[in-house]
C-alpha cells in the first residue's frame, strides 16, 4: 500500500486528503500578516502551511538580481530588492515555527537552493518541498534527500523522463532515502482549464504504484481539485491569500479564506461519499422506498378459489408495504387465491397457489 507520512499525518489512498495552504510570499514580507494567514488557514481546515525560501544573492545571477523590476507588483526597484523585501530570515522563521506549533498546524517550506536547504535543516523542518523548476536539479534533490525528511516534489513543466529520473534516484539508491510524494502540476500562473491534463494523475498512480500522488493547483477555481481527487490525488497544494486583489503576482490565482474552507470541507465529504463500492440497502432508505415503491394489491375483494388476474382484480399500487414486489406481477397472473383477500392489504406469497 502506498503511504506518505509528514509529522503526525499519514496519507494513503484511503485516508483523508492532506491540504497544504501555500502562502509563498503572499504575506508581502510582513510577519504579522503571515501569522494571520497561518491562523485562518488552520481555521479553514488546512493541514499545513508552506513558505518559500531562497538565498537570493547566491541563487540569482548578478545581472538578474540587479535587473530593474518596477511594476505594480514590485516590492523593490530591482528584482533582488523585490525578493529581499519578501524574504524572511532566521528570527521570523523561528517565530513562525512557534506560532504554528501553538496553532497545531504543520509548517514547512520549499528549498529553492542548497543554502536554503541548510537554513531550513537548521530549523529542523518536518518536510521539504521541491518546486517544479527544480525537478531536474538533481544536486539539490540529492542534497535534500540526505537530510532524511519527507519530500514533496512538484512536476510542472516536466517530461515523463524527468519524473522517472527522480523516481529512479530514490528507488535505486544504495542508501535508504526518505519517503517522497509527487504532485501533478502545470507550471503556468494561473492555469488555463484546457491545460490541466488531470488524467495524468491516474497515469502517475499506475506508473508509480508505491508513491502517493498529489496535485499542485494554480487554477482560480476550486472544482479542479475535486476532479484531481477523482483521479487519485490525495495531497493538495493550493495557493492561499487573504485578498486576491492584494499586491503581488500570486494573489490572483490563490484561494481566499472562503475558498480554502470550502475545499477542505468538500474534500472530506468527497471521501465520505465514495463509500465501499458494495451495494447495500441502508436502513435510512427503507422509509422512502416504502413510500415511493409499489407492491401487488387486490383492486377489489377476492374470494377463496377465485383466479387472480391483472386484467380485473390485481394491480401495482403504492405504498410498497410488505407485499409482493412488482417484478412478480406476471408470475402470479392466473394463480388461485387460497383465502379471502381484501383491498386493505397487499398480496403475499401465502395468498395464492
Amino acid at each position: 500500500m502506498r503511504q506518505f507520512t509528514i509529522s503526525d499525518k499519514t496519507i494513503t489512498d484511503n485516508s483523508d486528503s492532506f491540504v497544504i495552504a501555500e502562502i509563498g510570499h503572499n504575506h508581502g514580507g510582513n510577519i504579522e500578516t503571515c501569522k494571520k494567514m497561518f491562523k485562518i488557514a488552520k481555521e479553514c481546515g488546512a493541514d499545513a502551511v508552506k513558505l518559500q525560501k531562497r538565498d537570493n544573492k547566491t541563487l540569482f545571477t548578478k545581472a538578474f538580481y540587479n535587473k530593474p523590476y518596477e511594476n505594480e507588483n514590485s516590492f523593490g526597484k530591482t528584482y533582488g530588492e523585490h525578493r529581499e523585501a519578501l524574504e524572511f530570515g532566521f528570527t521570523e522563521y523561528r517565530e513562525l515555527q512557534d506560532y504554528a506549533k501553538e496553532l497545531d498546524i504543520i509548517f514547512f517550506a520549499t528549498a529553492f537552493d542548497i543554502p536554503s536547504a541548510i537554513f531550513l535543516n537548521y530549523l529542523d523542518m518536518p518536510a521539504y518541498k521541491i518546486a517544479s523548476g527544480d525537478l531536474t536539479n538533481i544536486p539539490l534533490i540529492k542534497y535534500v534527500a540526505k537530510l532524511n525528511k519527507p519530500m514533496i516534489i512538484s512536476t510542472g513543466g516536466a517530461t515523463v523522463e524527468d519524473i522517472d529520473r527522480v523516481y529512479t534516484i530514490f528507488k535505486n539508491s544504495i542508501c535508504e532515502l526518505p519517503p517522497f510524494a509527487f504532485l501533478h502540476c502545470v507550471a503556468t500562473y494561473p492555469n488555463h482549464t484546457k491545460d490541466l491534463n488531470l488524467s495524468f494523475i491516474k497515469t502517475m498512480k499506475g506508473k508509480y504504484p508505491d508513491i502517493i500522488i498529489g496535485y499542485s493547483n494554480h487554477h482560480q477555481a476550486v472544482f479542479t481539485n475535486y476532479m484531481a481527487y477523482a483521479m487519485g490525488a490525495r495531497i493538495f497544494e493550493v495557493h492561499f491569500t487573504l485578498n486576491r486583489a492584494s499586491k503581488g503576482t500570486d494573489h490572483a490565482f490563490s484561494l481566499e479564506p472562503r475558498g480554502l474552507e470550502t475545499l477542505c470541507t468538500d474534500l472530506q465529504r468527497i471521501k465520505q461519499s465514495i463509500g465501499t463500492g458494495v451495494k447495500t440497502v441502508l436502513k435510512d432508505e427503507e422509509a422512502a422506498i416504502q413510500k415511493m415503491g409499489k407492491s401487488i394489491w387486490p383492486t377489489s375483494p377476492i374470494k377463496k378459489g377465485e383466479r387472480l388476474s391483472i386484467n380485473y382484480n390485481i394491480a401495482l399500487k403504492t405504498p410498497a408495504a410488505d407485499g409482493l414486489k412488482p417484478y412478480k406481477l406476471h408470475d402470479i397472473n392466473n394463480t388461485i387465491a387460497v383465502c379471502d383477500l381484501s383491498t386493505a392489504n397487499p398480496l403475499k406469497e401465502c395468498d395464492f397457489k
